[in-house]
């Protein structure tokens, strides 16, 4: 590979956070930014719903009970106060970056409603927020200088002396070929877990990856055990990626109905209490699905707000002007991942995890829908700030400890070392669902979740 032996900074992972952290990291530094596959392939693309933002002072306790309760309690009070301190900072970002948030015929922002919201506080760009977001940042990152893009390079494993990081193993997926690449911090943002399930919403190459590189060197990790189901997927007998129908969608009105065309749940609670829902009318009716109608929405909404859900489910056969469509929870998000404090630092020195992959307490047991790009967004900027607001360069003596004994042959086979580290991740969310039965029933609560994560940090 035609990469450097030494740079600045490494970011793994082109999603929302990568690309966010490499914005606001120093100009003079050198950046490698890489990843697995196309930027495209990052789930940041396919978000559809929106990004939150604390409109006004007088929501904030609303906005912070709302994710709070989403999250059973088990959040972070200090991470969440933390993300909604920085909304509004992170979409004046976003607006001088160039993102077109939809708005009404006076040029005033819109806001929509999901599930678990008590009011409307999500912009959004019809139904393709995250790919309108991430495309606009991934077009600044290209024009900057000091910033070395590689796609099809994946990451492969850290380079540590056994106490600090000192760069990234590298590996390119169309040759085999590996390379340590040394640096004076790497940032995880590899993304989420949804390749390791058979049904889910995340493209297939989200393995978890620097979840299992870090727990293969015993970097602390919290909640592995902890994966959101989204409630509403287009129910399809298609192998591959399932598609979302929006939360905003019954925020907007459609309800759910069951195989006799009856209403059964509040669309308007949060995704795992909708999930259950759903799942108990499949069992009692015995069937795999259940059905989403679209037609309490005025039409024209919905031609504006969801083209992409009405073009997708029209090449399923169905069309939501004149009938429901049929719909199946399918796996859709991590809350677990690599502990990492509120300026993405692990528990390793010179490593950095931010996005999905970290696990940072801010959407405690469940996420409050359309917290997710922003949190990316914000704790990414604080990693990068982090960074170069206390940049030292790595000790010569570290990075030769880190490079001794290094064997480009352990990573050749990309199979093999997919499956291993396939193999870690689940071993590690079994472990930690297993050790949470083990507290039993009022153990980890609110009071007992904070404290814990507290003393973690």
């Amino acid at each position: 590979m035609e990469l450097r032996n030494k740079y600045d900074i490494i970011v793994a992972g082109a999603g929302a956070a990568g690309l966010n952290a490499a914005l606001f990291l120093p100009r003079d530094k050198r950046i490698l930014l890489v990843c697995k596959e196309g930027p495209r392939q990052a789930d940041s693309y396919l978000a559809q719903g929106g990004i939150c933002v604390l409109r006004w002072d007088g929501d904030h306790d609303a906005y912070f009970e709302d994710t709070m309760r989403a999250g059973h309690y088990e959040n972070d009070p200090e991470t969440v106060e933390c993300m909604l301190r920085c909304s509004r900072e992170i979409i004046s970002d976003l607006l001088y970056a160039g993102v077109r948030f939809s708005r009404d015929g006076a040029g005033n922002l819109l806001y929509t409603r999901e599930g678990g919201h008590s009011v409307n506080r999500i912009l959004y760009r019809e139904d393709r927020t995250g790919r309108e977001i991430a495309s606009r940042l991934y077009a600044r990152v290209r024009k900057l200088p000091n910033v070395d893009f590689r796609s099809g390079t994946a990451l492969a494993d850290i380079l540590t002396d056994g106490e600090q990081c000192a760069g990234a193993v590298l590996r390119d997926v169309r040759t085999g070929e590996t390379k340590a690449v040394f640096a004076d911090y790497v940032i995880l943002a590899t993304g989420g877990i949804g390749g390791l399930f058979r049904f889910s919403t995340n493209f297939r190459g989200l393995t978890g990856d620097g979840v299992a590189i870090c727990l293969k060197h015993g970097v602390a990790v919290s909640d592995l055990d902890y994966v959101q189901i989204h409630p509403t997927t287009l129910y399809t007998k298609k192998r591959g990626r399932r598609f979302l129908i929006s939360e905003s969608v019954r925020g907007e009105g459609a309800v759910l109905l069951n195989g006799a065309g009856r209403r059964f749940t509040d669309e308007l609670m949060p995704r795992d209490v909708v999930t259950a829902a759903i799942y108990a009318e499949m069992e009692k009716e015995g069937g795999d699905h259940v059905w989403l109608d679209l037609r309490k929405i005025p039409s024209e909404a919905v031609r504006a707000h969801f083209p992409s859900i009405v073009r997708r489910c029209a090449e399923e056969g169905f069309d939501v002007f004149s009938e429901p469509v049929p719909v199946v929870p399918a796996q859709h998000y991590f809350m677990g991942g690599i502990r990492s404090d509120t300026d993405g630092r692990t528990s390793m020195p010179r490593l950095f995890a931010v996005g999905e992959a970290c696990c940072n307490g801010v959407h405690g047991k469940n996420r409050l829908a359309s917290n997710s790009l922003l949190e990316s967004l914000i704790f990414a900027k604080r990693a990068a700030l982090r960074i170069a607001n206390t940049y030292e360069p790595a000790e010569e003596q570290t990075v030769k400890r880190a490079g001794q004994g290094f064997d480009e042959g352990k990573y050749r086979d990309g199979k093999s070392l997919s499956r291993e580290y396939a193999a870690l991740v689940r071993r590690g969310m079994e472990a930690a669902a297993s050790a949470r039965k083990a507290e039993g029933p009022g153990e980890g609560g609110k009071a007992d979740k904070t404290q814990r994560k507290t003393s973690e940090k």
